[in-house]
């Protein structure tokens, strides 16, 4: 069927400021072309020969820009001079008018970057009228559909989503549509005009697709697309993102410069660690129904948290100090310690390094020499023991660290136990209760075992009341959020979920290993602890471990821990965080294939 496309792209672009004062925001790069270069390449793709395109702030840009690029396209241009003032449904009017309604039309707007199958999917359609959507996910914005029966049942645009919308089991769309000439010529293109001049020049042109949605002679289809074929440019933060999935070669370095914030990218992470069977739906419900009044509030002050925390955790909330995560502690200890001798094991969570940059190191091979930590508090006067260490899940026995600062009472103990919930040790805490001993600091990050990273919380536990007064003094009137605080309080209602979860956890650890073992060049895998496991390869370059990321990055949207450099002996080495069996196994699926690759394609990456 022949097609032609109308192209929206008149608008001032505000939400793209400040990157849109000087270049319309449908010309800013993405790869080696540009968001509209794109948008048009693939509309060319399906047979498209006839272009639309509604211009108004920088229309010479625009218009310079498609002639010097697709000289072979026939391209009519219609200016709307009160782009300042009306939105897009004036834009879709004027196209409409200037038109002749003979062929299909294809609607999209300049601030779409699509993958090709996007509009292949929406031209191969048996249905004369077709919307792309999307299931709607957390980040999306803008009109929202239902869909029955595989066609468009409501549509609702963002002033009609109040307080009270459930967005669960409703699309997005993508702003792309086709629709067959008859429906344009007879139906849309009258009531759109007529609602544009006569009732609301300031609306969106998705009021009048509301309006005809009921309709069974016009009814439009829903052409479900996946999310990582499309991203809506509306702001810098969606040109990061889009970056980050249209140049797949630039994905390595936008993760190593942003340390988190992976929501906004479309991937499968293992290089973040945290419980994948916690939080339970019952307690994301129950959190989800607390926000609106949470986020309107305080949060209470220091002592009633380390209260609250304390009885979690069944201990004296003396001696405690809830953190806004356990990172809040590095820089006091920084303070603090700078005059001091201080040993923390390599390798390690970077912080250490960062908080203690002329520490000992003490090696872990993996694997830790009591002895020598035991020479070692004859010389320093604080000494860090992970437990379990990251990266390298080795585990030390609690009643050794017990004995080593009974007979060292003169060196202070910083031990972590982020990760020991999911291994079988018990924590020191519960000792230290029993058999105070005011040499030992314990801290936690709940991050992790409580599957929580983006709630910022964690506790420093001591017997040594100057210590935990101190670390007080420098924490602020509000040191949680409302929200980390009302988990604080649930997790007492919660305990027996969580101790399952950490169960499943560790089940979920061994099974991935034993996948892990039956890859090729698979030569061992740590299952210590820590909801994490640590796979060795046969090759024994740094360099391996780099391309094994960057492949599995580039072409899975699977991102995992190269730790290869991490170690002495120079193995290849990655870490993974343990998730559920069903995304376990894509990594499982995308490793073999990635570790085919290299032995068969590139046998000179090991020696580099």
């Amino acid at each position: 069927t022949p097609m032609q496309a109308v192209i929206l792209a008149a608008g001032r672009a505000r939400r793209m400021q400040p990157l849109s004062d000087h270049v319309h925001k449908a010309l800013l790069p993405i790869g080696q072309t540009t968001i509209l270069g794109r948008l048009v390449d693939n509309l060319h793709s399906i047979g498209v020969r006839h272009l639309t395109v509604v211009t108004g702030y920088r229309a010479q840009d625009v218009r310079d820009y498609l002639a010097s690029h697709y000289p072979d396209i026939e391209i009519r241009y219609v200016h709307n001079s009160r782009f300042e003032t009306t939105n897009n449904i004036v834009s879709l009017a004027m196209a409409l008018d200037s038109m002749n309604l003979d062929e299909d039309i294809v609607l999209c707007e300049c601030d779409l970057l699509i993958e090709p199958e996007v509009l292949t999917g929406l031209a191969q359609s048996g249905e004369p009228n077709v919307a792309v959507v999307d299931r709607w996910h957390t980040g999306m914005d803008g009109t929202v559909v239902t869909v029955k029966d595989g066609f468009i049942s409501g549509v609702f645009t963002p002033d009609s989503q109040g307080a009270d919308f459930v967005y669960d089991g409703t699309y997005k769309t993508l702003n792309i549509y086709r629709f067959s000439k008859e429906f344009v010529s007879s139906t849309l293109h009258p009531i759109l005009s007529a609602y544009a001049t006569s009732v609301d020049d300031n609306c969106y042109y998705e009021v009048v697709l509301a309006m005809l949605a009921g309709i069974p002679k016009w009814r439009i289809a829903a052409h479900v697309v996946a999310s990582s074929t499309w991203i809506e440019v509306d702001d810098p933060n969606d040109l990061e993102i889009a970056r980050f999935h249209f140049e797949p070669d630039s994905r390595c370095k936008i993760l190593d410069g942003s340390f988190g914030g992976h929501w906004n990218f479309r991937l499968l992470d293992f290089s973040f660690i945290a419980n994948p069977f916690f939080p339970t739906p019952a307690f994301i419900a129950m959190m989800r129904h607390a926000l609106p009044e949470l986020i309107a509030s305080y949060g209470s002050a220091q002592h009633v948290l380390n209260r609250k925390m304390a009885l979690y955790v069944q201990c004296d909330s003396a001696h405690l100090q809830v953190l806004n995560g356990a990172s809040q502690l590095f820089p006091i200890l920084r303070h603090r310690w700078s005059q001091d001798t201080v040993a923390v094991p390599t390798p390690t969570f970077g912080e250490y390094a960062r908080c203690f940059p002329a520490a000992i190191q003490y090696a872990d091979r993996p694997g830790v020499d009591i002895e020598e930590l035991d020479d070692l508090a004859d010389r320093a006067r604080r000494i860090v023991i992970v437990n379990p260490n990251n990266p390298s899940g080795t585990v030390i026995s609690t009643v050794d660290i017990v004995k080593l600062a009974q007979d060292h009472p003169r060196t202070t103990f910083l031990v972590d136990e982020s990760f020991i919930a999911t291994s079988l040790q018990s924590s020191i805490v519960s000792i230290l209760e029993a058999e105070p001993l005011s040499n030992v600091a314990v801290l936690t990050s709940l991050s992790k075992v409580l599957g929580i990273p983006g709630l910022r919380l964690g506790y420093l536990y001591s017997r040594d009341t100057e210590l935990v007064a101190a670390v007080g003094a420098d924490l602020p009137v509000w040191n949680n959020s409302s929200i980390a605080e009302f988990l604080t309080e649930m997790l007492i209602k919660y305990r027996p979920a969580i101790e399952q979860s950490i169960a499943k956890t560790r089940e979920a650890m061994s099974a991935f290993a034993t996948g892990l073992m039956a890859l090729p060049t698979v030569s061992n895998v740590s299952t210590g602890a820590g909801g994490f496991v640590v796979a060795t390869f046969a090759q024994d370059s740094p360099a391996v471990g780099a391309e094994l990321r960057r492949r599995l990055l580039e072409g899975y949207g699977i991102e995992v821990k190269d730790v290869s450099g991490r170690f002495a002996d120079g193995r290849t080495r990655l870490r993974l965080g343990v998730r559920r069996a069903k995304e376990n196994q894509r990594l499982l699926s995308a490793l073999e294939r990635v570790l085919g690759e290299i032995t068969t394609c590139s046998p000179g990456v090991g020696e580099q």
